[in-house]
């Protein structure tokens, strides 16, 4: 692995960085901590401009290369934590109940911080590098509230990169997918409700619990009977709510899930067959069932020439056996798809130690990932800002 040398002697400033952020986390749209720190780190560093407050609690910075006139590269972080306990007892361990870095959102924050330092020490680039620290990617729309604010209006881009840890891919290794690289998620939520009563007395009432297990496993026919076999797709019912005594039929059940795609045929099949299940069974069982779908997440598809500019700087940090040009893609979802429908780009993958996946209390994210990661952001800037490319 070949780090740039100057990002790999600020190593351990990359990693005070990032445990400090880790030992904060935030929840989305409330990273005041987080992008105040990026900020004023931001401006340390001498950038040529920071604006707060895009989207929320979006933060961008501007560094101008000293070469001259080029193209505009945008490269973004989350900075988002999730809301779960960590189980690690690491010295740097969550300071907040509740919240947690388990997806490496701290890591990618540093990241990016990592390659502004850089840039905007050496500015051995043409152009421009348009620094995106996002809030809220974590399904409450964070990437979206950055667009509806401006971002792409008040910083053009003509070509943008974002990464994400990976602890399934070996140490240094870096994974890109070309095209369609992670699903797009809509969110639902069922409500039936029934009649309560005295559960001895289940001929009076019309009991929502029963029809909500019908709905769930009715709801596993979906995907396995009406989307075409060849269109990956998942639908998940992750949650079910009803009743409070042992003794009571409930007025109500709850339930709700998931649907993940990468062809909006699908999602639109799975969304009428929902609606439908909805519509039988509450005739069937007499009660009255209300469904809402949400689109949350946008299939994420990579560029074809961001793609190949990505793997040709990957080589040159990890090494051409390093790059994984053929990774698989994944049905997790990631709102930098909403970036990407607007401006051409990749989202790559990279490699770390330990075999503890993402969103699992026990997660730990590898610090010896934090200056390949910044080195492959400053090197995508210094690559394609161009203004031949």
């Amino acid at each position: 692995m070949n780090p740039l040398p100057a990002i790999d002697a600020g190593s351990a400033d990359l990693t005070a960085w990032r445990r400090d952020f880790h030992a904060h986390p935030e929840i989305g749209f409330a990273e005041h901590r987080t992008a105040a720190r990026v900020a004023e780190l931001l401006r340390s560093f001498g950038c040529d401009e920071v604006h707060a407050g895009i989207g929320g609690t979006g933060v961008v910075g501007v560094i101008a290369g000293a070469k001259g006139p080029g193209r505009r590269i945008g490269l973004r972080a989350d900075m988002d934590a999730l809301p779960m306990e960590e189980a690690t007892n690491l010295p740097y361990r969550s300071t907040v109940p509740g919240l947690f870095h388990g997806c490496g959102h701290d890591g990618h924050t540093t990241m990016l911080l990592g390659a502004a330092r850089h840039l905007a020490a050496s500015r051995d680039f043409s152009g421009t590098a348009i620094l995106i620290f996002q809030p809220a990617e974590e399904g409450l729309g964070g990437g979206r509230a950055m667009i509806a604010d401006g971002l792409f209006e008040r910083f053009p881009c003509d070509e943008i990169f974002a990464l994400h840890n990976a602890p399934d891919l070996p140490l240094g290794a870096v994974g890109i997918t070309p095209g369609a690289a992670m699903a797009g998620a809509s969110f639902f939520d069922i409500v039936v409700r029934g009649k309560g009563g005295h559960a001895a007395m289940p001929s009076l009432a019309r009991d929502p619990v029963v029809v909500a297990t019908a709905f769930a496993q009715s709801a596993q026919s979906v995907v396995a009977r009406d989307v075409h076999p060849l269109h990956p797709a998942v639908l998940s019912i992750t949650r079910i709510e009803a009743g409070s005594a042992y003794n009571v039929i409930p007025d109500e059940a709850r339930l709700a899930g998931t649907l993940r795609y990468f062809h909006r045929e699908a999602r639109t099949i799975m969304g009428d067959r929902l609606g439908a299940l909805a519509k039988g069974l509450a005739t069937a069982y007499g009660v009255e069932i209300a469904l809402e779908i949400r689109d949350v997440f946008d299939v994420l598809e990579n560029d074809a020439r961001a793609v190949a500019a990505a793997e040709a700087v990957a080589a040159e940090i990890v090494g051409a056996s390093g790059v994984r040009a053929d990774h698989p893609p994944s049905l997790a979802s990631e709102d930098f798809a909403d970036m990407l429908r607007i401006v051409p780009g990749a989202y790559l993958w990279v490699g770390h130690g330990g075999d503890v996946p993402l969103h699992n209390p026990a997660f730990v994210l590898d610090d010896s990932i934090l200056p390949i990661g910044a080195s492959l952001l400053a090197r995508l800037v210094e690559t394609r800002t161009a203004p031949e490319v």
